[in-house]
């Protein structure tokens, strides 16, 4: 049985397929059309469906869309609309703020309308018909056939329940308690569920316009960032600040009993002057508004979470929505909260919905509680075979050589202080380059992470993420072997599937401190409160990645990379080959590994050696 999950109602649209209970691709649309988290939250662009990804995922399975049994689409119009479609209609102002409606595509309130919820409710009510009608032509061939009369049946899932079950349903566990925090779904902002088997029971939820995913992106809009895409930039900033404000985001937040909580409406210009204009300087205020609210922020969801741990009695906590990617908050509820265990599904944003919205149908419809599927890695995206890439490769005319031995070979250039791409195996899902669509560079010396920064074109208080080998990981960081993808579990209780549960952060979801005796031994990836967001990897996991660690570690006695995502400031990470030749090309990489091949700018040892770099391809390199 197939089901094609679907996410489009927000941001990050994305498709996952799932053949009875096992995930068989998922991908976000981004990466196809290269539109940064695929197009912007607004309601009148909700009829835009992820073709491309979809178009992946059938492609993928070797199947047409006409094969497909069930479809799901992470939100449920149908509550906020009454039950009762067919007999209402649609009004929409030409002019809203004339008659004094506010334009925001949050709906994050009951004291005003947003004049064009009817247009985005009724854009995904349609989205069967997108689907079917709306392909773009070069994509056609998946499509065809298919009609509103011969889909499979089409099933609308509650936004959070979808968040919910993308968290529970791939993780090791088969019963834990489920948070999901985001912006926004249909009406709820933070809702709480017991899990169990595969099965999902709401316990409760906080209902708009009370919502901590939206209070941040506030704060993220106030600083100057792009609201709903750079909340990241603010977790950062945090760490160069201090706790100054946090009695004034305090008096925000009004906790309440069982899970319950209500925000007050900020005005952060009333409190601390004009908003940031986007580039200024950045300074002291700003370092300390961000510290405060991510302080605040925690302090919050450490409260909601000893809720749940009492209301449930469960010890493993899985969480979901936007506000999970916040590494630094996932690292003190590890710390410092009641859960024996902590897993977090690597794309817990919106694209995670797709995967949640058809694993949990799956499981209804096979009415079985018995799991096929386990997250160990998130190489669920497109694959390229050396032969693809190689006749890309001869057909671009681009000079490169074929590596005997890419691990060995490709850790020499690193040890050397070069930087590459590196390309390889299947496209991550969710925002984290993993391994497969990264820039790799060593962790030393601590300027490296500004070479990286400007490499990328990004802010200079940004830091960069280590890479290391598993076995080595408790060897540079503290706490690391707690952390199981959150902590390591006690794999003898009931709660726990399978012993893999009790592998180290794969996913790059939480913060460990450096080990200080080994901090100037990777000082670039080293941040400024002595923490670093570490990715640990084995053999199983990534076969290269693993094989270029140990070279790495045999040639320089450190077993640690930097990691961060193949792309440029702007740009989604890279999917393709084409799309990794022309971001190598058009930043100052010093080389790209592709598979078994290696391009390589002039100027390097390497590119003096090889012998694939001919003189009629030179000025491609100038």
């Amino acid at each position: 049985m197939y089901t094609l999950g679907i996410n489009a109602a927000f941001h990050d649209p994305a498709a996952a397929l799932v053949c009875d209970g096992v995930v068989l691709a998922a991908a976000e649309e981004e990466r196809f059309t290269h539109i940064k988290h695929g197009k912007r939250p607004v309601p009148f662009s909700t009829w835009e469906l992820p073709y491309h990804a979809i178009d992946f995922c059938l492609r993928k399975a070797g199947i047409q869309l006409t094969d497909v049994d069930h479809i799901t689409y992470s939100f449920d119009p149908m509550p906020l609309l009454g039950g009762q479609p067919d007999t209402l209609t649609v009004q929409i102002p030409f002019r809203p703020e004339a008659i004094g409606q506010r334009i925001n595509p949050d709906h994050a309130g009951d004291n005003w309308q947003n004049p064009y919820e009817g247009l985005f409710l009724a854009s995904i009510l349609n989205a069967p018909g997108h689907l079917v009608d709306g392909v773009p032509l070069h994509l056609a061939k998946r499509f065809r056939g298919a009609s509103l009369s011969t889909l499979g049946p089409w099933h609308f899932v509650n936004h959070h329940l979808a968040h919910a079950a993308s968290a529970f349903l791939p993780s090791p566990y088969t019963k834990a308690a489920v948070l999901v925090i985001d912006g926004r779904g249909e009406t709820a902002t933070t809702s709480y569920w017991l899990g169990e088997g595969n099965r999902l029971d709401l316990i409760g939820d906080v209902k708009l316009p009370h919502s901590l995913g939206l209070l941040y992106e506030d704060m993220t809009d106030y600083l100057g960032f792009l609201r709903s895409s750079d909340e990241y930039k603010v977790m950062a900033l945090a760490s160069f600040g201090q706790p100054r404000y946090t009695d004034y985001f305090r008096n925000l937040i009004h906790l309440g009993p069982d899970g319950q909580y209500t925000i007050n409406k900020p005005d952060f210009v009333a409190q601390f002057g004009p908003a940031r204009d986007k580039g200024s300087d950045l300074g002291s205020l700003h370092f300390d508004i961000a510290h405060s609210l991510q302080q605040v922020l925690e302090e919050t969801v450490l409260h909601l979470i000893e809720w749940l741990h009492q209301r449930t009695g469960a010890d493993t906590l899985c969480l979901a929505g936007g506000v999970a990617l916040n590494c630094v908050m996932n690292a003190r509820l590890r710390d410092e909260g009641p859960f024996r265990n902590i897993w977090i599904q690597p794309a817990a944003g919106d694209a995670g919905t797709a995967l949640g919205a058809a694993l949990h149908i799956d499981a209804q419809r096979r009415q079985t509680d018995t799991r096929a599927y386990q997250m160990e890695h998130v190489y669920l995206g497109p694959a390229y075979a050396d032969a693809d890439i190689e006749r890309f490769l001869q057909w671009s005319k681009l000079p490169y050589r074929r590596l005997d031995n890419v691990a060995d070979e490709v850790a020499d250039y690193l040890a050397d202080g070069h930087i590459i791409g590196w390309f390889q195996q299947g496209m991550e899902f969710g925002p984290r380059a993993l391994g497969a669509r990264s820039i790799l560079a060593p962790p030393f010396p601590a300027q490296m992470q500004a070479r990286l920064n400007d490499l990328k074109d990004r802010e200079d208080f940004r830091p960069v993420a280590p890479v290391v080998l598993e076995e080595a990981a408790d060897r540079y960081f503290l706490n690391v072997r707690r952390s199981a993808n959150g902590t390591a579990p006690d794999i003898s209780t009931s709660d726990v599937d399978t012993p893999e549960a009790s592998t180290p952060n794969t996913f790059m979801l939480f913060v460990n401190e450096v080990h200080p005796e080994r901090r100037d031994d990777i000082p670039a990836v080293t941040h400024t409160d002595g923490t670093a967001r570490i990715q640990t990897v084995n053999a199983r996991q990534n076969p290269p990645y693993y094989a270029l660690l140990k070279a790495f570690e045999r040639k320089t006695g450190v077993p640690v990379l930097i990691n961060t995502s193949f792309n440029t400031r702007g740009e989604p990470v890279v999917c393709s080959p084409r799309d990794a030749i022309e971001s190598f090309w058009t930043s100052p990489l010093d080389a790209l590994v592709i598979g078994s091949f290696m391009l390589i700018k002039t100027g390097g040892a390497f590119a003096r050696q090889s012998e694939a770099v001919s003189k009629e391809f030179m000025p491609l390199y100038e």
